[in-house]
């Protein structure tokens, strides 16, 4: 969303502004902003090269007279003509000249919404760092001078970075911020466009009616202002007709695609045809008329390519490519999907990476280029694990969207229940009247009787129906009220969790500090749950690089509650005594992690197991508790045994035994939790078990650390299957 640095202005027609510009008589401010406002307007969208010209005219006019104000309003226009004609560096430039201008005269409001404007080149060309940092800066400013609206709107755009990055449960906080503020302001258009996105993130999540009801929502009220916003008009079908195509309701989707087309084609910009373009070839595609695929794919491209958006360009390059290998057409698959991974790479886009990387494998898998394909795979894989880590936090929904939802659905089925109740009541009741005239004309000097006594009937009905009634809505109520209560509590858990594994992630060493002091090396770390009992550790300490891989009692939250008290004392026994050697690190680790959990009167029998080592140079020591060292050596894995006792409370405790090898150049150091070989898989869901993970490790000491790192992933995810993972895996392993 690009801000103009314009004030307000109401609606006029263009000879209004004009005849405000050239009326000599006017205030220069008044004319400088007449004439920005009619650039705008008339001009910027529909006839850029006329707005760059009638822009430059601003500029030197409020140069003449020194208006700083309009000259920094002037370059902010012309920043907007580059940027909407894909000149994104010459855009920028012109942005900064005018904030630069806004800083010798305070206009904070102008900086933030010129700020605002460079964030969005950064969004559009996929630096999504810049863009979020940009978009921030201009926040905080929005906030500095309380202008609502436009923080809101700042916080669309920063939740849409956030999900381009697969953060969806910070896309969703700043759209349920927006949304808030949207509504205290009674803005029709930002409630439609937050519920637009909201609409979205449910069809990234696969909740794709969901989605519908968000898109109708948002559609219903842009009609209601229809005469400004035709266009997002247009932008609503298209979302519509995405969620129809996702339940394969292709016919339906096709008819809104061409609506949207239709509104966009009169009221919007030729870059806005890229999006339904591409989706109706993406129809296409799946329903195998693939010449009409690849003409509705080109056409997106060029319009992709035109307007600088890498990341749809990419997407159409890998899904040209994907049709020429359903057409046999092998070498201009490798053409398309090699263009499509060199773009991705550049930018940094991981799932196109991904994208580009399996069509490539699929493509040199069919001519037989086996190292090819292979290289391919393994760069498909890292790819895919690289877009797993992130998975948790798209698994996390919104319990308040949710929670409207299903609660109108309940609230109509009460009331439905309620409503039968009724009729049922009164149904009853005419019965039982018409048996009382019908008792009448049979006897006469009865009647009197018969219809007390009927009516004696009718209102012991009526008042069972009532407090029947009474009942059901103190039964609804108390069931709303536990359910208010069960989404709170499961939201609060929720964000407990989710911090939980920001505190957790705080404690394990990065990935740069690993590779640092461990060159030749790689992790593989998958938690069980959202949070791990496992984890990995690293200090180096007077010439020593101490590492470890530790299994702590549990998983999920209460191994993680428990690796944190662990972790602290392997920093303690490390920086506090000033210990260098595995086993008496392991010593005084233990009594700080007995003594932590002595402190509770209740009887706390945590703790972890751990390999611990330490090198040197080329000596290596190494101690363990429960966790053994293997050594890869002249075609053998050399098994060292650790102590059979725990870090924690354990009966008759003896000091854990420091073992000291002098290492070999090629030599191999693997440390793991048994939470790999415990996996139940297979074709018989058995155990991995340790001799076949042995017996894996043997055969791949060829291979580079990175590639083993991919394939031992790869085995223990086709072995698992669809089956639960059982338990938290870690396993290291260093290549001298």
């Amino acid at each position: 969303m690009l801000f103009s640095a314009l004030p307000s202005f109401g609606q006029t027609r263009a000879d209004s502004l004009w005849g405000v510009w050239i009326d000599q008589t006017q205030a220069d401010s008044n004319r400088f902003n007449a004439f920005n406002k009619y650039i705008w307007e008339e001009y910027l969208f529909y006839d850029p090269d006329s707005a760059y010209y009638l822009a430059q005219i601003l500029y030197d006019s409020a140069k003449a007279v020194d208006s700083k104000q309009h000259m920094a309003k002037a370059n902010n226009t012309i920043g907007v003509y580059f940027a909407v004609t894909n000149q994104q560096d010459s855009a920028i430039f012109y942005y900064e000249k005018s904030i630069a201008v806004m800083n010798e005269i305070g206009d904070k409001k102008g900086i933030a919404s010129t700020l605002n404007n460079i964030g969005s080149i950064y969004h559009t060309r996929g630096d999504l760092q810049l863009a979020l940092s940009t978009y921030l800066k201009s926040r905080a400013l929005f906030l500095e001078i309380n202008d609502q609206q436009r923080t809101a709107s700042l916080q669309t755009n920063l939740g849409q970075v956030y999900a381009d990055i697969g953060d969806y449960s910070n896309a969703i906080d700043q759209y349920n911020s927006s949304l808030k503020i949207f509504e205290e302001l009674n803005d029709k258009n930002g409630i439609a466009s937050t519920l637009n996105l909201i609409g979205i993130i449910y069809n990234n999540w696969e909740e794709y009616k969901l989605g519908l009801v968000y898109f109708r929502k948002s559609l219903k009220i842009y009609r209601e202002i229809s005469d400004k916003h035709q266009r997002e008009i247009g932008f609503a079908y298209g979302n519509i007709a995405t969620s129809y195509s996702y339940l394969q309701k292709n016919d339906t989707a096709l008819m809104y695609y061409a609506k949207e087309i239709k509104i966009i084609e009169k009221y919007g910009n030729e870059m806005d045809l890229g999006n339904p373009y591409f989706n109706i070839g993406t129809i296409y595609n799946t329903g195998y008329q693939l010449d009409s695929a690849l003409f509705y794919f080109y056409k997106s491209m060029e319009i992709y390519r035109k307007y600088g958006d890498q990341r749809g360009e990419c997407s159409c390059l890998y899904n040209i490519g994907n049709v020429y290998l359903t057409q046999g057409k092998v070498n201009e698959s490798v053409k398309y999907n090699t263009k499509a991974l060199n773009i991705a790479r550049e930018a940094g886009y991981t799932s196109k990476i991904k994208d580009a990387s399996f069509g490539l494998y699929m493509a040199y898998k069919s001519k037989r280029y086996y190292a090819k394909s292979l290289d391919m795979f393994e760069l498909y894989t890292i790819m895919q694990d690289s877009i797993k880590s992130d998975e948790n936090r798209k698994a996390v929904l919104s319990q308040e969207y949710r929670y409207a939802y299903e609660k109108k659905a309940a609230t109509d089925s009460i009331r439905a229940v309620e409503a039968k109740k009724i009729t049922d009541a009164q149904i009853t009741a005419q019965q039982a009247q018409l048996e009382n005239e019908k008792t009448q004309r049979y006897a006469l000097y009865g009647g009197v009787f018969m219809l007390l006594f009927f009516g004696g009937v009718l209102y012991n009905r009526l008042r069972v129906s009532q407090q029947q009634k009474l009942e059901i809505e103190a039964q609804k109520k108390e069931v709303e009220k536990q359910k208010v209560l069960v989404d709170r509590k499961n939201e609060e858990i929720t964000d407990s969790i989710i911090y939980a594994k920001r505190i957790q992630g705080a404690i394990l060493p990065p990935e740069k500090v690993v590779k640092e002091y461990l060159k030749d090396s790689f992790i593989i770390y998958k938690p069980k749950d959202v949070v791990a009992g496992d984890f990995y550790w690293m200090k180096k300490k007077d010439g020593f690089v101490l590492f470890a891989a530790a299994d702590c009692t549990g998983h999920g939250v209460p191994g993680a509650m428990v690796s944190v008290v662990c972790n602290n004392a392997l920093n303690r026994s490390v920086r506090e005594y000033g210990l260098t050697e595995p086993g008496l690190i392991l010593d005084i680790t233990r009594n700080i992690v007995v003594r932590e959990f002595e402190k509770s009167d209740k009887n706390v029998q945590d703790g972890m197991d751990i390999a611990l080592c330490s090198i040197q140079g080329n000596k290596l020591q190494y101690s363990g508790a429960n966790i053994p060292l293997w050594i890869y050596r002249n075609n053998e894995l050399i098994e060292t045994k650790a102590n059979k006792q725990p870090i924690g409370k354990f009966d008759n405790p003896v000091p854990y035994t420091t073992h000291s090898f002098d290492l070999k150049k090629g030599d191999t150091i693997y440390l793991l939790s048994d939470g790999y070989v415990d996996q139940f898989g297979g074709e018989h869901g058995k155990k991995f078990k340790v001799k076949a993970l042995k017996d894996l490790l043997l055969s791949i000491q060829k291979m580079p650390m990175d590639k083993q790192k991919v394939y031992i992933d790869e085995i223990f995810e086709n072995w698992k299957g669809n089956l639960e993972q059982v338990d938290d895996v870690c396993l290291i392993g260093v290549r001298i």
